[in-house]
């Protein structure tokens, strides 16, 4: 989806003196016309496909481009991207030369210079009414203005023109600034070339910078086959270098051709490295930006009302593309999607009056339907969208809406109401009226004769987002393209918050939905504080659970390391929350519902893009020459059809809540965190401790040693387990209570003194009456319900709650699982040197005595919750002098036992504590029930089969 709004700027220089005129555009709407009446029609100015073709970026004759070049520097998702261009008027007369750059309709401009034979213009953002009045100064010296405005696809164009006599020189530069929005998990950076001619210095780079490290980096051929060789990539653990720099030959359309091949669009597709599900904390220059796109969450159950548009302007392509696009997605809907279909035209019908399930059978006759639509008649959208949100309160009346799936409305439309209610304003007001906080809307505008912005408006105050559709040939693609997007719904009700008194001018940081490949993005103020570390809380619903999770960056780090970086953008952070601030209140303002807030907002954004230098609908770029006597005025346009800009609103990434204010930024950390009061920086540092497992517990740790406390003799009895990589352990079955603990045995790499030690590499706690378990990793913990999967990395602080199971997660420690407050045990990770020739990482599980099973609890640990009679006695040195020797009696058995030390690592994973007990020789023969191959079980999931 594209538009173009040409933003054109003259200069005119003469011999005998200089003087400007200056092409101007940029009022914002009237504070009464943000919503339209259906009558007025907007004369649209479209850029034809020969307009579009002829499109130069330096216009002229008999010119000489020396140099083309473009360069971004993309640091943490926020580009600034600078275009330079050389030229010379090689003819023998005066004439108008063009400088034209196609630039991302998100991005923002902040400066534009130009030297015209060694005279310097500069450019300086200013509020508008500032800027015109210095402007008006100049122009009243003979100075003249005008309006040019088009429209294409995705782009915005700034245009200068300069009249110079032959054998000048002029040197174009323009900066503009983007964030990088994350869509079906890449960031894309696009570049539009279109030099119009050969240049001998023809270059571009795109240096990307990313501190948590790039995952994959991809030149898309956009620019044509014939270019792919000719693009590089340099790529590093945390940079990439992109560059493109053919020669006069390369850009050549045939080896004798004139004209350069060059002409379309350079674009590069990134990723990140993502080390945990809570995010990346990154703080710079006295600010933070957090970003959270959690991955290995089970998608959200959907129910779906797609509403289309079939009146007759709908006749033709639009109808067959919308039709293409809706079969494909009727069929990536699962059985646990619910859907129903309305089509209107000045009638209201419903292929299905109640919400169905996705199945096959559903969803082909849903196809069918589709497929017989025959567009005619009016648009009646107030009583189609009334009837699709009429159709979902019904079901959720019944109890049909899963409370934890997500609801939302998909309107597909061309054109502007004509039957029923027609007044905008009105139809906004019933649709925000009867929508639910539970249900989101999204809008999909088909060409231009909509009114976008009515469409994008409706869909912010109701939790969605809105998107045009170019009735083109790939019309289909767009509408697909947009529905994977929205698909797959994986988290709601997501806040990120931070202690109180640790940051400041939060930007949005409440989102009422999160879709897969998407990012959530968060940005501040950093307070002045003592501590070098700051933490962010994220609270999430997925589906059949609760997450908090806990992220935590030095304050530091990021700045001494951009220091280093030849070619990062240091003032990121700043310019990223001044970024998403501005975009988030240009939203707001539109929403406003009194001229007084209004005015308010306007009043924030001005300053905001003066501070920053952001040319907006409400600031101006003032460009002047050092002496500031000569000086030409770069304005911001506005579409009629599209309203002056383009908001935020929630995005794929995350679906904005209905109020777009922050919550209050201060987190009330829940049950199961303990913060104590610190007493120095350094303590705050260590931040919240997770609740700790009782001090006389079962445990079983390093290869694998297995301590036992004998509570009432008050006695610890210790064996090893010698099996083979591979095996699974028992160690609690407990078929009364429904809990099941196993361990499979991981081998070191090599044996040492002829042995391979083992150690225990995965645990599964399992707890059946809720159908729940929890697989801890080395490298992951996964929760699965049967149906969903959640997988969480050892990277971050969180919490998981699922019915009666609670999983608490310390970064890079241990896992604490609670099961209905009377079942609990820690699971601890052992890290070892990555290059360690023997040692492999391992798990330690350590289990409470006072744990509630059922009589029917066994296992290598669960047995001993009935505690056997003990009788140690015969006690006397034994041939180590420091290890005593001893008889023990126990189960019908006398065992020659030695008095050692094994290690407890729950205070300290490195030396461990010394746990002094009776260690019972041979895998636990006699102290444990039969052998210990009876514990061997077949699956990870298998409970202790009892004879």
């Amino acid at each position: 989806m594209r538009r173009l709004l040409l933003l054109l700027l003259g200069l005119l220089l003469l011999h005998e003196g200089r003087c400007f005129e200056f092409v101007i555009d940029g009022e914002w709407e009237d504070e009464l016309t943000h919503v339209h009446d259906h009558r007025e029609r907007y004369k649209r100015a479209i850029l034809t496909s020969e307009e579009q073709e002829d499109f130069e970026a330096i216009r002229g004759d008999d010119v000489t481009v020396k140099s083309y070049k473009v360069e971004s520097r993309i640091t943490s998702r926020f580009a600034h991207t600078t275009v330079r261009s050389s030229v010379v008027n090689s003819g023998s007369k005066a004439q108008s030369i063009g400088f034209n750059v196609q630039i991302p309709k998100t991005a923002f401009i902040s400066n534009f210079t130009m030297n015209v034979n060694g005279i310097t213009f500069v450019g300086s953002v200013k509020e508008k009414t500032v800027a015109r009045n210095l402007y008006a100064q100049a122009r009243a010296r003979g100075k003249a203005a005008g309006i040019v405005r088009a429209n294409s696809q995705d782009l915005e164009t700034f245009k200068t023109e300069v009249h110079v006599p032959p054998g000048s020189n002029i040197e174009f530069e323009l900066h503009y600034q983007e964030m990088m929005h994350r869509r079906l998990g890449f960031y894309e950076h696009s570049l539009f070339l279109q030099p119009g001619r050969l240049v001998p210095q023809f270059q571009v780079d795109v240096y990307i910078y990313e501190p948590k490290g790039i995952s994959t980096v991809v030149t898309p051929s956009t620019l044509g086959e014939n270019f792919v060789n000719l693009i590089k990539v340099t790529q590093t653990k945390e940079k990439a270098h992109i560059t493109f720099k053919p020669n006069l030959q390369q850009q050549r359309k045939c080896d004798n051709c004139t004209g350069s091949a060059i002409d379309g669009v350079f674009t590069v597709r990134y990723d990140v490295n993502r080390d945990s599900n809570a995010g990346e904390l990154q703080v710079s220059d006295g600010h933070f930006v957090q970003f959270f796109a959690p991955t290995n969450l089970s998608p959200l159950p959907k129910n779906i009302v797609f509403v289309i548009d079939v009146s007759g302007s709908m006749w033709g392509v639009k109808m067959k593309q919308t039709v293409e696009a809706m079969k494909a997605i009727l069929d990536d809907l699962t059985i646990d999607d619910q859907f129903s279909v309305i089509d209107f035209n000045h009638n209201v019908r419903c292929w299905n009056e109640e919400l169905v399930h996705g199945s096959s059978i559903q969803v082909a006759d849903a196809k069918k339907y589709v497929q017989n639509i025959k567009p005619n008649g009016g648009t009646n959208i107030n009583e189609a969208l009334m009837r699709a949100v009429q159709m979902l309160v019904r079901a959720s009346n019944q109890g049909l809406i899963d409370p934890r799936s997500v609801s939302m409305v998909i309107l597909v439309s061309d054109g502007d109401p004509t039957v029923g209610e027609i007044k905008l304003s009105t139809i906004q007001k019933n649709v925000k009226r009867v929508m639910r906080e539970e249900y989101s809307l999204f809008s999909l505008g088909i060409g231009f004769d909509v009114d976008y912005d009515f469409l994008e408006r409706m869909a912010m105050e109701n939790r969605g987002m809105a998107q045009r559709i170019y009735a083109n040939h790939d019309a289909a693609e767009q509408l697909r393209t947009f529905y994977s997007q929205v698909s797959s719904p994986l988290l709601r009700r997501i806040t990120v918050q931070f202690p109180e008194d640790t940051v400041s001018d939060v930007t949005q940081n409440s989102f009422d939905k999160y879709f897969s490949g998407s990012e959530i993005v968060v940005a501040g103020k950093v307070l002045p504080s003592d501590s070098n570390t700051l933490t962010s809380f994220t609270t999430a619903s997925a589906a059949l659970l609760d997450i908090t999770l806990e992220t935590e960056s030095d304050t530091l780090v990021l700045d001494q390391e951009l220091a280093k970086q030849q070619h990062s953008f240091t003032g990121f952070a700043k310019q990223l929350w001044a970024y998403i601030t501005v975009k988030q209140l240009i939203s707001e303002r539109s929403l406003a519902p009194t001229a007084v807030k209004k005015r308010k907002i306007t009043q924030r954004i001005m300053a905001l893009a003066v501070e920053h230098q952001f040319v907006t609908p409400l600031t101006a770029m003032l460009v002047e020459s050092e002496d500031a006597t000569e000086r030409l005025l770069a304005d911001f346009p506005k579409d009629p059809k599209h309203g002056c800009c383009s908001g935020m609103g929630g995005g794929p990434g995350g679906s904005a809540s209905a109020n777009l204010a922050p919550v209050r930024v201060v987190y009330e950390p829940p049950p199961w965190v303990q913060t104590p009061t610190p007493s120095t920086p350094s303590e705050a540092a260590k931040g919240p401790e997770v609740l700790a497992v009782p001090p006389t517990i079962n445990l079983v740790d390093n290869d694998p040693h297995f301590i036992v406390h004998l509570p009432i003799s008050d006695t610890y009895v210790c064996f090893n387990i010698d099996s083979k990589p591979g095996h699974i352990l028992n160690l609690v079955s407990d078929p009364g209570t429904g809990l099941l603990v196993n361990g499979q045995l991981v081998g070191s790499k090599q044996m040492k003194k002829n042995k391979l030690n083992t150690y225990f590499g995965t645990i599964l706690v399992y707890y059946q009456p809720d159908g729940v378990s929890v697989t801890i990793g080395t490298d992951s913990i996964t929760m699965t319900d049967g149906r969903n999967n959640h997988s969480f990395t050892w990277g971050a602080t969180a919490e998981i709650r699922q019915d009666g199971v609670r999983i608490s997660i310390v970064k890079n420690s241990h896992v604490s699982i609670v099961i209905n407050n009377n079942i609990q045990m820690m699971v601890l990770l052992h890290r070892v040197w990555k290059k360690n020739p023997i040692s492999v990482d391992f798990l330690g599980i350590y289990i409470p005595n006072d744990n509630q099973y059922s009589p029917l609890v066994h296992g290598l640990i669960g047995q001993f919750h009935r505690e056997p009679e003990l009788n140690v006695f015969n006690v006397h040195e034994g041939v180590d002098p420091l290890k005593r020797e001893a008889t023990m009696e126990v189960k019908g058995n006398r065992l020659q036992v030695t008095r050692g030390w094994q290690k407890d690592y729950r205070l300290d994973k490195k030396r461990g504590s010394n746990v002094y007990c009776w260690f019972i020789h041979n895998s636990g023969k006699g102290f444990i029930d039969g052998h210990y191959t009876d514990y061997i079980v077949p699956n990870l999931n298998s409970f202790l089969q009892t004879h």
